[in-house]
């Protein structure tokens, strides 16, 4: 399906040399800042205290959020099971114990709401935090390995080390931009790192199929010819397909409240940054590679083309 479609061929490797520059610079400063300053880290991951509430009828959670805000400024408030069962998730306070905290955030709770009721309440210790930290490494280290095995099967060697390349420019400058926002980073954003990864090596397949058919049917232009070809061929699909994604992100940016604030915004960037990644990085390491027709289209041997002849 293509809404329109472009006769001429847009010369995008040509400017490759200056944005890769910018892309080199851009994920260095985002390796240096998440390793000096690295990242504010949600309770999931640095632990504290938790509380199961009952209220009398549906609750609002976002008013409870603003009402704990003088607890604490990093409250996690979901709702489970019904409307009106809150799980309330509070960062560990210095000088204070967990029943401390319990007490203090019930006491801002019955201020508002007197029928509100004490389900339960549990201390989460940050080895919890720290399991959950590896789990998500080993994670992102198995998507890794398993997209470079599926790349270098389908495509070509030079090809799998262009997408992965690629895809850690995108992670890497995601969680940076969160790490120099000081945006916090919970469970949902690595959730939308590891989506970012998978979305963005769909389009670097995308555009490396194209590649390949295009090294078939162009068999006097050269790579870089070949390339630019290619990735103009894809851009109606791409407007088409990158558009309505962002749209159900920014939906869920624009109205799904703070529980997916970070989440959709992790996603909208990632999603920008995979369009980018793939056109201007995958496909220029690939070239600075030396891609060429014989890694992608198999030469037949002669006499197996002798047989053909009658």
């Amino acid at each position: 399906m293509e809404f329109f479609r472009i006769h001429r061929t847009i010369p995008f490797m040509h400017y490759r040399h200056v944005l890769n520059a910018i892309s080199f610079v851009s994920f260095i400063v985002a390796v240096y800042w998440i390793f000096t300053h690295g990242l504010a880290l949600s309770i999931e991951f640095t632990g504290g205290t938790q509380l199961e509430v009952k209220y009398p009828s549906a609750a609002n959670t976002e008013q409870i959020r603003e009402d704990l805000g003088q607890v604490s400024k990093e409250v996690l408030v979901q709702t489970f099971g019904t409307a009106s069962d809150v799980v309330i998730r509070v960062p560990t306070k210095e000088g204070q114990t967990s029943g401390q905290v319990a007490a203090e955030v019930m006491k801002v709770l019955q201020a508002k709401t007197p029928d509100v009721q004490l389900k339960s309440t549990e201390f989460v210790g940050p080895q919890v935090g720290d399991e959950l930290a590896r789990d998500g490494g080993t994670a992102l280290a198995l998507v890794v390995v398993g997209i470079m095995i599926y790349l270098a099967f389908r495509f070509e060697w030079k090809f799998s080390v262009a997408a992965i390349i690629a895809n850690l420019h995108d992670i890497v400058i995601v969680v940076g931009i969160f790490s120099v926002m000081h945006w916090e980073f919970t469970l949902p954003v690595l959730a939308a790192v590891l989506a970012v990864l998978g979305y963005s090596v769909n389009e670097s397949v995308i555009i490396f199929d194209r590649v390949r058919e295009h090294f078939r049917t162009m068999r006097r232009a050269d790579s870089m010819e070949v390339v630019n070809s290619a990735i103009t061929a894809t851009i109606s699909r791409t407007v088409i397909t990158h558009t309505s994604t962002l749209c159900m992100t920014l939906s869920m940016f624009f109205f799904g409240g703070p529980a997916l604030h970070y989440f959709s915004l992790a996603l909208t960037i990632g999603i920008l940054l995979g369009v980018y990644s793939s056109v201007f990085v995958a496909a220029a390491i690939a070239l600075y590679l030396g891609v060429k027709r014989e890694d992608l289209v198999k030469q037949r041997k002669r006499d197996e083309v002798e047989e053909m002849v009658p």
